[in-house]
């Protein structure tokens, strides 16, 4: 029998076409020669050198695959943050397991829940599986637990909090991440994005671990690619109910890490002054910089993570402009294509001499340029 043809090239999922970029790249960036990159929200003072060293070492049997690397990651894990090993998956960055919970939990038919501006790549998982994206209003960025639990349907299946979230750096405090997960029904998987995690001082925030081990509808996502400095290493890990556990590593890769990811990783997780000394800079320099940025008219929003977001005021078309000029003199910071943060900037706190020279530049142009317009 012959098939007749209707389509002339294989079809994909229709959900993908709905998937776009979500930050914007900057004209500029194809003629600029950038030295202080502060756009990608990478740990600026590195891995620890015990990490770098131990990637090293491990190069000596690349032909090899590592076998099974959750064996040897899980349990470090478990003891470096005091947690039960079947209760913890490893992947190739957050982003893997993001993805892998979104392929196990989304289908055509159901939905995937986050706040209006947290992370906006979160819309793409969903799209990814065909579901549908829908997105709670929030208040000056910051996620609305009431706003969100009354954009519950039937059809939702996935709740996403990323906390810190990013661009913005708001922190949804623990009694607000308690009362939002008891507003959800038991089928409706809460997944906690906690990659900025290690950066947070607020005393009121709470990581998500106790909700995991009271609930079976609850997951915390963490990277080795910030505090830890191993953004090049792709090592992400997830801490959920058992039944989850089992579900993302049924759809893992065969081997999920390469060698020199894994005993970098595991240098890391030891090295708990070079995680310390991180997070006191990066506490420092993320006040030091919104002090003298408020100071001089640009606002910047409360944030938790090793980032800033800043608010031009004055016309609309400041910040691209911004953009362009701060690139044109070498330094790189995030635009995003979400008109929400058309006259937004988010500068990643890189170390000190460059940071303290790209909030200089910002200033100053930021000063010229309101005043070539008055």
């Amino acid at each position: 029998m012959t098939v007749k043809a209707t389509k002339s090239v294989p079809e994909a999922k229709s959900g993908i076409a709905s998937i776009k970029p979500h930050m914007v790249v900057g004209a500029a960036d194809a003629v600029a020669k950038i030295s202080i990159a502060l756009d990608s929200n990478e740990n600026a003072f590195g891995p620890s050198p015990k990490a770098r060293a131990a990637a090293l070492a491990a190069t000596e049997h690349l032909e090899r695959y590592l076998e099974n690397p959750a064996r040897i990651l899980v349990p470090a894990l478990a003891s470096c943050y005091g947690l039960e090993e079947d209760r913890i998956a490893i992947g190739f960055g957050s982003d893997d397991l993001l993805a892998r919970i979104a392929r196990a939990y989304l289908q055509p038919g159901t939905a995937l829940l986050r706040s209006q501006n947290s992370y906006l790549k979160v819309p793409n998982y969903a799209y990814g599986n065909d579901a549908d994206a829908v997105a709670a209003p929030d208040r000056d960025f910051c996620t609305d637990v009431d706003a969100m639990l009354s954009c519950l349907t039937a059809e939702t299946r996935i709740v996403y909090l990323a906390n810190p979230d990013n661009p913005s750096g708001a922190m949804l405090p623990g009694t607000e991440l308690r009362r939002l997960h008891a507003g959800l029904p038991c089928n409706v998987l809460l997944v906690i994005d906690g990659a900025y995690s290690e950066y947070v001082t607020d005393p009121a925030y709470e990581d998500g671990e106790a909700l995991v081990r009271a609930h079976d509808n609850v997951v915390v996502t963490r990277s080795f690619s910030k505090i830890h400095g191993l953004a090049g290493a792709r090592v992400g890990w997830v801490y959920g109910p058992p039944h989850v556990i089992d579900t993302i590593n049924r759809i893992g890769l065969t081997f999920p890490l390469a060698t020199p990811s894994l005993h970098a990783a595991l240098a890391a997780l030891e090295d708990r002054e070079h995680r310390d000394y991180v997070r006191s800079e990066t506490a420092l320099l993320r006040d030091e910089a919104t002090q003298k940025l408020n100071g001089a008219g640009i606002h910047v929003y409360p944030g938790h993570g090793n980032f800033i977001l800043m608010e031009m005021g004055g016309r609309e078309s400041l910040a691209r402009e911004m953009d362009t000029a701060l690139r044109a003199e070498g330094i790189s910071l995030r635009r995003f294509a979400s008109p929400a943060f058309d006259r937004c900037l988010r500068m990643t706190l890189g170390r000190h001499a460059e940071t303290r020279t790209a909030t200089d530049a910002i200033i100053r142009l930021y000063q010229d340029m309101r005043e070539a317009r008055a």
